[in-house]
Protein backbone atom coordinates (compact mmCIF):
# COMPACT_ATOMS: atom_id res chain seq x y z
CA UNK A 1 0.00 0.00 0.00
CA UNK A 2 1.08 3.48 -0.87
CA UNK A 3 0.66 6.72 1.44
CA UNK A 4 0.41 9.59 -0.16
CA UNK A 5 -0.14 13.66 1.43
CA UNK A 6 -0.38 16.65 0.00
CA UNK A 7 0.56 19.16 2.88
CA UNK A 8 -0.57 22.88 2.45
CA UNK A 9 -0.58 26.17 4.02
CA UNK A 10 -4.79 25.61 4.99
CA UNK A 11 -5.32 21.84 4.44
CA UNK A 12 -3.53 18.26 4.63
CA UNK A 13 -4.77 15.41 2.60
CA UNK A 14 -3.88 11.75 3.08
CA UNK A 15 -4.89 8.95 0.80
CA UNK A 16 -4.03 5.55 0.32
CA UNK A 17 -3.19 4.04 -3.10
CA UNK A 18 -2.69 0.49 -5.01
CA UNK A 19 -1.68 0.06 -8.20
CA UNK A 20 -3.46 -1.21 -10.99
CA UNK A 21 -3.03 -1.80 -14.53
CA UNK A 22 0.37 1.03 -14.11
CA UNK A 23 -2.56 3.23 -12.90
CA UNK A 24 -2.43 4.39 -9.20
CA UNK A 25 -6.00 4.06 -7.62
CA UNK A 26 -7.23 5.76 -4.55
CA UNK A 27 -8.43 3.56 -1.92
CA UNK A 28 -9.39 5.84 0.90
CA UNK A 29 -9.00 9.89 1.26
CA UNK A 30 -8.95 12.10 4.13
CA UNK A 31 -9.00 15.76 4.62
CA UNK A 32 -7.20 17.68 7.86
CA UNK A 33 -7.15 21.31 9.05
CA UNK A 34 -3.02 21.74 8.60
CA UNK A 35 -3.25 24.70 11.34
CA UNK A 36 -4.98 22.55 13.71
CA UNK A 37 -2.15 20.39 14.31
CA UNK A 38 1.32 20.90 15.89
CA UNK A 39 2.94 18.66 12.66
CA UNK A 40 2.39 16.22 10.01
CA UNK A 41 3.64 13.50 12.38
CA UNK A 42 0.52 14.44 14.11
CA UNK A 43 -1.49 14.51 11.33
CA UNK A 44 -0.11 11.16 10.03
CA UNK A 45 -0.46 9.46 13.49
CA UNK A 46 -4.11 10.18 13.17
CA UNK A 47 -4.82 8.52 10.13
CA UNK A 48 -3.15 5.98 10.86
CA UNK A 49 -4.85 5.07 13.83
CA UNK A 50 -8.19 5.74 12.28
CA UNK A 51 -7.46 3.65 9.69
CA UNK A 52 -4.31 0.61 10.22
CA UNK A 53 -3.08 -0.65 7.11
CA UNK A 54 0.74 -1.85 6.09
CA UNK A 55 2.17 0.64 4.01
CA UNK A 56 5.14 -0.18 2.39
CA UNK A 57 6.31 3.32 0.34
CA UNK A 58 5.21 6.70 1.62
CA UNK A 59 5.61 10.61 -0.24
CA UNK A 60 4.39 13.86 0.83
CA UNK A 61 4.37 17.09 -1.44
CA UNK A 62 4.97 19.94 0.84
CA UNK A 63 5.08 23.82 0.29
CA UNK A 64 8.39 24.21 0.81
CA UNK A 65 11.96 23.74 -0.16
CA UNK A 66 13.26 20.04 0.28
CA UNK A 67 16.70 19.75 1.32
CA UNK A 68 18.37 16.62 2.20
CA UNK A 69 14.95 15.14 2.93
CA UNK A 70 13.81 17.96 5.27
CA UNK A 71 11.61 20.28 5.05
CA UNK A 72 10.82 23.93 6.58
CA UNK A 73 7.44 24.93 5.50
CA UNK A 74 6.76 28.25 3.96
CA UNK A 75 3.26 29.12 5.45
CA UNK A 76 3.14 26.73 8.38
CA UNK A 77 5.39 26.39 11.60
CA UNK A 78 6.13 23.00 10.89
CA UNK A 79 9.77 21.26 10.58
CA UNK A 80 8.52 18.07 8.12
CA UNK A 81 11.70 15.31 8.36
CA UNK A 82 11.69 12.20 6.05
CA UNK A 83 13.66 10.31 8.75
CA UNK A 84 11.31 11.06 11.85
CA UNK A 85 8.15 9.74 9.37
CA UNK A 86 9.55 6.80 9.03
CA UNK A 87 9.69 5.81 12.40
CA UNK A 88 6.14 6.70 12.88
CA UNK A 89 5.37 4.20 10.13
CA UNK A 90 8.14 2.20 10.92
CA UNK A 91 8.06 -0.07 7.75
CA UNK A 92 7.83 2.23 5.16
CA UNK A 93 9.95 3.85 2.64
CA UNK A 94 9.04 7.60 2.82
CA UNK A 95 9.99 10.35 0.38
CA UNK A 96 9.28 14.15 0.61
CA UNK A 97 8.85 16.38 -2.52
CA UNK A 98 8.13 19.99 -2.86
CA UNK A 99 4.11 20.60 -3.58
CA UNK A 100 4.27 21.94 -6.91
CA UNK A 101 6.93 19.10 -7.79
CA UNK A 102 4.02 16.75 -6.55
CA UNK A 103 1.49 18.75 -8.22
CA UNK A 104 3.76 18.30 -11.52
CA UNK A 105 3.44 14.33 -11.26
CA UNK A 106 -0.09 14.29 -10.92
CA UNK A 107 -0.86 15.82 -14.03
CA UNK A 108 0.50 12.73 -15.59
CA UNK A 109 -2.54 10.60 -13.64
CA UNK A 110 -4.92 12.85 -15.00
CA UNK A 111 -7.39 12.65 -17.72
CA UNK A 112 -9.27 15.16 -20.35
CA UNK A 113 -12.07 15.76 -17.69
CA UNK A 114 -9.57 17.18 -14.83
CA UNK A 115 -8.60 19.82 -17.58
CA UNK A 116 -10.62 23.58 -18.29
CA UNK A 117 -9.08 24.70 -22.25
CA UNK A 118 -7.91 28.52 -21.90
CA UNK A 119 -6.05 28.34 -24.81
CA UNK A 120 -5.36 25.37 -27.08
CA UNK A 121 -2.08 26.39 -28.98
CA UNK A 122 -0.36 24.41 -31.16
CA UNK A 123 1.99 22.56 -28.56
CA UNK A 124 5.53 21.28 -29.71
CA UNK A 125 5.98 17.41 -29.06
CA UNK A 126 8.84 16.49 -27.47
CA UNK A 127 8.71 19.85 -25.87
CA UNK A 128 8.80 20.83 -21.62
CA UNK A 129 6.21 21.67 -19.55
CA UNK A 130 5.56 23.95 -16.60
CA UNK A 131 2.78 24.67 -13.55
CA UNK A 132 1.48 27.89 -11.57
CA UNK A 133 -0.65 27.40 -8.51
CA UNK A 134 -1.41 30.00 -6.72
CA UNK A 135 -3.36 29.12 -3.12
CA UNK A 136 -2.19 30.19 0.00
CA UNK A 137 0.73 31.08 -1.78
CA UNK A 138 2.47 30.59 -5.48
CA UNK A 139 4.07 27.73 -6.46
CA UNK A 140 6.28 26.99 -10.00
CA UNK A 141 7.91 23.82 -11.07
CA UNK A 142 8.20 22.40 -14.40
CA UNK A 143 9.38 19.00 -16.23
CA UNK A 144 11.64 18.49 -18.95
CA UNK A 145 11.64 16.30 -22.07
CA UNK A 146 14.55 14.35 -22.04
CA UNK A 147 14.37 12.22 -25.10
CA UNK A 148 12.61 9.73 -23.39
CA UNK A 149 10.51 10.83 -20.44
CA UNK A 150 9.57 13.79 -18.48
CA UNK A 151 12.10 15.04 -15.63
CA UNK A 152 9.86 16.67 -13.20
CA UNK A 153 12.06 19.54 -10.75
CA UNK A 154 10.45 22.13 -8.11
CA UNK A 155 11.59 25.45 -8.23
CA UNK A 156 10.83 28.23 -5.84
CA UNK A 157 9.79 30.55 -8.45
CA UNK A 158 6.81 32.00 -6.54
CA UNK A 159 8.92 34.12 -4.49
CA UNK A 160 11.09 36.11 -7.11
CA UNK A 161 10.74 39.67 -7.50
CA UNK A 162 7.05 41.17 -8.54
CA UNK A 163 7.86 43.35 -11.81
CA UNK A 164 4.93 45.52 -12.63
CA UNK A 165 4.45 46.11 -15.69
CA UNK A 166 2.96 49.74 -16.15
CA UNK A 167 2.19 52.70 -13.68
CA UNK A 168 -1.19 51.03 -11.79
CA UNK A 169 1.22 48.15 -10.98
CA UNK A 170 4.04 50.30 -10.00
CA UNK A 171 1.59 51.85 -7.87
CA UNK A 172 0.77 48.14 -6.42
CA UNK A 173 4.72 47.55 -5.69
CA UNK A 174 4.63 50.70 -3.96
CA UNK A 175 1.90 50.31 -1.73
CA UNK A 176 2.98 46.35 -0.84
CA UNK A 177 6.12 47.42 -0.24
CA UNK A 178 5.51 49.84 2.43
CA UNK A 179 3.26 47.60 3.98
CA UNK A 180 6.00 44.58 4.46
CA UNK A 181 8.46 47.17 5.16
CA UNK A 182 10.76 46.29 2.42
CA UNK A 183 11.13 43.45 -1.18
CA UNK A 184 7.96 42.11 -2.58
CA UNK A 185 7.32 38.89 -4.08
CA UNK A 186 5.29 37.41 -6.66
CA UNK A 187 3.64 35.23 -3.59
CA UNK A 188 2.60 38.41 -1.91
CA UNK A 189 0.26 39.41 -4.74
CA UNK A 190 -0.71 36.35 -6.63
CA UNK A 191 -2.01 34.06 -3.32
CA UNK A 192 -5.31 34.22 -1.67
CA UNK A 193 -3.83 36.71 0.99
CA UNK A 194 -2.70 38.59 -2.64
CA UNK A 195 -6.47 39.07 -3.67
CA UNK A 196 -7.02 40.84 -0.40
CA UNK A 197 -4.86 43.13 -0.64
CA UNK A 198 -4.65 44.20 -4.21
CA UNK A 199 -8.58 45.12 -3.33
CA UNK A 200 -7.20 47.14 -0.31
CA UNK A 201 -4.41 48.93 -2.45
CA UNK A 202 -7.39 49.60 -4.98
CA UNK A 203 -9.62 51.12 -2.32
CA UNK A 204 -6.89 52.48 -0.58
CA UNK A 205 -5.84 54.54 -3.09
CA UNK A 206 -8.41 56.34 -4.34
CA UNK A 207 -9.22 53.81 -7.73
CA UNK A 208 -12.69 52.47 -6.19
CA UNK A 209 -15.33 53.34 -3.35
CA UNK A 210 -15.72 50.41 -0.76
CA UNK A 211 -19.59 49.67 -0.71
CA UNK A 212 -20.75 49.67 2.90
CA UNK A 213 -22.97 46.16 2.57
CA UNK A 214 -19.53 44.36 1.21
CA UNK A 215 -16.88 46.52 4.22
CA UNK A 216 -20.00 44.97 6.82
CA UNK A 217 -19.51 41.13 5.05
CA UNK A 218 -15.48 41.63 5.21
CA UNK A 219 -15.68 42.68 8.60
CA UNK A 220 -17.99 39.72 9.17
CA UNK A 221 -15.43 37.31 9.96
CA UNK A 222 -14.95 34.93 7.14
CA UNK A 223 -12.53 34.27 4.77
CA UNK A 224 -11.54 38.12 3.44
CA UNK A 225 -10.04 36.87 -0.20
CA UNK A 226 -12.78 34.74 -0.63
CA UNK A 227 -15.57 37.28 -0.20
CA UNK A 228 -13.39 39.88 -2.15
CA UNK A 229 -13.06 37.00 -5.14
CA UNK A 230 -16.84 36.43 -4.48
CA UNK A 231 -18.33 39.45 -4.89
CA UNK A 232 -15.71 40.56 -7.62
CA UNK A 233 -17.00 37.44 -9.48
CA UNK A 234 -20.60 37.80 -9.41
CA UNK A 235 -20.25 41.71 -10.62
CA UNK A 236 -21.79 42.58 -7.18
CA UNK A 237 -19.14 45.02 -6.36
CA UNK A 238 -17.31 46.89 -8.97
CA UNK A 239 -14.25 47.34 -6.54
CA UNK A 240 -14.21 43.94 -6.05
CA UNK A 241 -14.54 43.20 -9.85
CA UNK A 242 -11.77 45.37 -10.67
CA UNK A 243 -9.55 43.90 -7.95
CA UNK A 244 -10.12 40.17 -9.50
CA UNK A 245 -9.48 41.76 -13.14
CA UNK A 246 -6.10 43.02 -11.63
CA UNK A 247 -5.42 39.68 -9.65
CA UNK A 248 -6.34 37.90 -13.12
CA UNK A 249 -4.01 39.98 -15.12
CA UNK A 250 -1.07 39.75 -13.18
CA UNK A 251 -1.89 35.69 -13.04
CA UNK A 252 -1.34 35.63 -16.71
CA UNK A 253 1.93 37.68 -16.82
CA UNK A 254 3.49 35.93 -14.27
CA UNK A 255 2.63 32.46 -16.30
CA UNK A 256 3.79 33.94 -19.33
CA UNK A 257 7.00 34.70 -17.53
CA UNK A 258 7.33 31.10 -16.48
CA UNK A 259 6.75 29.79 -20.07
CA UNK A 260 9.38 32.13 -21.15
CA UNK A 261 11.86 31.23 -18.52
CA UNK A 262 10.80 27.04 -19.06
CA UNK A 263 10.25 26.75 -23.14
CA UNK A 264 7.32 25.35 -21.93
CA UNK A 265 5.91 24.58 -25.65
CA UNK A 266 4.45 21.59 -24.55
CA UNK A 267 1.81 23.63 -22.22
CA UNK A 268 1.61 25.71 -18.69
CA UNK A 269 -1.24 24.28 -16.11
CA UNK A 270 -2.44 26.64 -13.85
CA UNK A 271 -3.06 24.29 -10.65
CA UNK A 272 -3.97 25.89 -7.33
CA UNK A 273 -7.32 26.27 -5.26
CA UNK A 274 -8.21 29.29 -6.52
CA UNK A 275 -8.27 29.06 -10.68
CA UNK A 276 -10.88 26.79 -10.38
CA UNK A 277 -13.21 29.11 -8.39
CA UNK A 278 -12.31 32.12 -10.40
CA UNK A 279 -12.70 29.77 -13.47
CA UNK A 280 -15.02 32.40 -15.33
CA UNK A 281 -13.03 35.64 -15.23
CA UNK A 282 -9.71 33.78 -16.21
CA UNK A 283 -11.53 32.49 -19.56
CA UNK A 284 -12.67 36.45 -19.89
CA UNK A 285 -9.37 36.38 -22.02
CA UNK A 286 -7.77 39.40 -19.10
CA UNK A 287 -5.64 36.41 -18.48
CA UNK A 288 -4.41 34.60 -21.82
CA UNK A 289 -4.28 38.40 -23.03
CA UNK A 290 -1.56 39.26 -19.91
CA UNK A 291 -0.09 35.90 -20.82
CA UNK A 292 0.86 36.60 -24.19
CA UNK A 293 1.56 39.83 -24.32
CA UNK A 294 5.47 39.65 -24.41
CA UNK A 295 6.72 41.86 -27.53
CA UNK A 296 8.21 39.83 -29.78
CA UNK A 297 7.41 36.70 -28.01
CA UNK A 298 3.73 37.01 -28.19
CA UNK A 299 3.32 34.25 -31.36
CA UNK A 300 4.96 31.76 -29.08
CA UNK A 301 3.13 32.83 -26.57
CA UNK A 302 0.26 32.34 -28.61
CA UNK A 303 1.27 28.85 -29.37
CA UNK A 304 1.30 27.51 -26.15
CA UNK A 305 -1.61 25.44 -24.61
CA UNK A 306 -2.61 26.17 -21.34
CA UNK A 307 -5.23 24.68 -18.99
CA UNK A 308 -6.53 24.67 -15.94
CA UNK A 309 -6.36 21.84 -13.33
CA UNK A 310 -9.69 21.04 -12.23
CA UNK A 311 -9.23 18.25 -9.86
CA UNK A 312 -8.23 19.35 -6.38
CA UNK A 313 -6.53 15.91 -5.81
CA UNK A 314 -3.68 16.15 -8.79
CA UNK A 315 -1.29 16.86 -6.24
CA UNK A 316 -1.83 13.88 -3.76
CA UNK A 317 -2.16 11.58 -6.86
CA UNK A 318 1.74 13.13 -7.54
CA UNK A 319 3.06 12.16 -4.44
CA UNK A 320 1.62 8.53 -4.84
CA UNK A 321 2.87 8.70 -8.30
CA UNK A 322 6.24 9.41 -6.88
CA UNK A 323 6.24 6.64 -4.53
CA UNK A 324 5.09 4.38 -7.12
CA UNK A 325 8.11 5.63 -9.44
CA UNK A 326 10.36 5.36 -7.05
CA UNK A 327 9.27 1.18 -5.92
CA UNK A 328 9.59 0.98 -9.76
CA UNK A 329 5.86 0.18 -9.35
CA UNK A 330 4.61 2.37 -12.40
CA UNK A 331 6.51 3.07 -15.29
CA UNK A 332 7.78 6.66 -16.62
CA UNK A 333 5.48 9.50 -18.44
CA UNK A 334 6.08 9.38 -22.10
CA UNK A 335 2.87 11.34 -23.03
CA UNK A 336 0.52 14.04 -21.29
Amino acid sequence: MILAGDIGGTSTRLAYFQVKDDKLVPVLTEKFSSRDHTGLEEIVREFLSKHSVKVEHAAFGIAGPVRRQRVEATNLPWVIDAAVLKSELVTAEVSLLNDLEANTYGIFELGPNDFAVLNVGNPVDPGNIAVISAGTGLGEAGATWDGSRFVVYATEGGHTDFAPRDELEIDLFLYVRRRLGGRVSYERILSGPGILTIYQFLRDTGRGIEEPWLRDELQGGGDPSAIVARNGLSAKSKLASHALDLFVELYGAEAGNLALKMMATRGIFIGGGIAPKILPRLQSGLFMQAFSEKGRFGNLLRSIPVRVLLNDQAALFGAARFAALQAGLVRDAHVI
